[in-house]
């Protein structure tokens, strides 16, 4: 890492309900709506982008663990601001505290962490669990 990212570093992501965003069994009149994955993987994109100025070249950061309370419904079409915060920076890994909101509210919140790897090693760990095993 070039440098540990300071406590209290802020990402933030807006994005708009489309419809790859909304749950999948959106029928027998169940309205569409965010889907918790698709809610997760815009708070893991918002955290990762916020800490990439923190990296080495070789560096990325990958998420090891989320906690998350998805507390309300956000319709299709909606706005979504995704902010994190960085609470906890030891050795290679960072916590961040996460809440995403809609134009009326609180949607989600809870806690995030990431680990530094290095993209080389990385990659030959992924490769090697892709290879036909001996």
């Amino acid at each position: 890492m070039k440098s540990r990212p300071p406590i209290g570093t802020v990402g933030q992501l807006t994005f708009t309900i489309s419809a790859e965003h909304v749950i999948d069994f959106a029928s027998d009149g169940m309205p569409a709506v965010l889907s918790t994955p698709r809610l997760i993987a815009m708070i893991e994109r918002t955290a990762r982008e916020s800490l990439g100025p923190f990296l080495d070249p070789d560096e990325r950061t990958v998420g090891i663990e989320i906690e998350l309370r998805h507390l309300a419904p956000t319709p299709l079409g909606a706005s979504v601001t995704c902010t994190t915060r960085v609470i906890q920076a030891e050795g290679l890994q960072i916590t961040l505290q996460v809440e995403a909101r809609d134009a009326r509210e609180l949607i989600a919140r809870g806690l995030h962490k990431r680990a530094v790897i290095r993209l080389g090693s990385f990659s030959r760990r992924v490769a090697a669990k892709a290879s036909p095993a001996s």
